[in-house]
């Protein structure tokens, strides 16, 4: 599994913070300094484009179609992409928006430009990915038969997680975990009456 990148604009801006007292500003979707990184609305949905650096930058130009923008004075500089972030994402907006995402994320992963779909839950459960890795599971619900859930998260070799079955109404199944944990029927019983049930 590869490393989790998505809490570094969050340590970025803590490191700005900590070290130079800058209280950054909140900018949405986008990255905090390196642009264009940030989610885009294509013909039929979204992509996440990261494409930090100015080498990515001349790739995205050039994808798109509009090698003009990697000298435009406005956008040369990541600095400047930042600073002038509306005005970019407007440029980068209008065009992303002619094609599919598919469409972009092949021409984009071509050039070596970082960028994936951005799903909506459907499509989270139906990516290729998601499906060989079992993220979900199906299990018997006592009123409704089988239903899909969420699998066990960590996947350990030597002792892996199962789901056996969804949860069960409200008290259900006390007396079996009672039993489990080392309780007689007899004690169960006495709870019950006492109230402690």
């Amino acid at each position: 599994m590869g490393q989790d990148f998505s809490s570094w604009p969050r340590l970025i801006q803590a490191a700005r913070f900590l070290v130079d007292g800058e209280v950054p500003g909140q900018v949405g979707n986008d990255h905090p300094t390196g642009m264009p990184t940030s989610a885009y609305a294509t013909s039929d949905g979204y992509v996440n484009l990261g494409a930090g650096g100015e080498a990515m930058w001349v790739k995205v130009c050039e994808v798109i179609g509009q090698p003009a923008l990697a000298t435009d004075p406005r956008f040369a500089h990541g600095p400047d992409r930042s600073r002038n972030r509306q005005a970019l994402n407007a440029e980068l907006g209008a065009v992303l928006r002619t094609r599919t995402s598919a469409e972009w994320i092949d021409l984009l992963n071509a050039a070596g430009v970082p960028c994936g779909p951005i799903y909506s839950m459907d499509q989270v459960f139906s990516d290729p990915q998601v499906v060989a890795t079992g993220m979900a599971a199906t299990v018997p619900h006592e009123t409704r038969g089988p239903i899909r859930v969420l699998a066990p998260t960590a996947t350990l070799s030597r002792t892996p997680g199962r789901l056996d079955r969804s949860l069960v109404a409200v008290g259900k199944d006390t007396d079996d975990v009672l039993t489990e944990l080392g309780f007689s029927q007899n004690e169960i019983a006495d709870m019950r009456r006492d109230g402690v049930l």
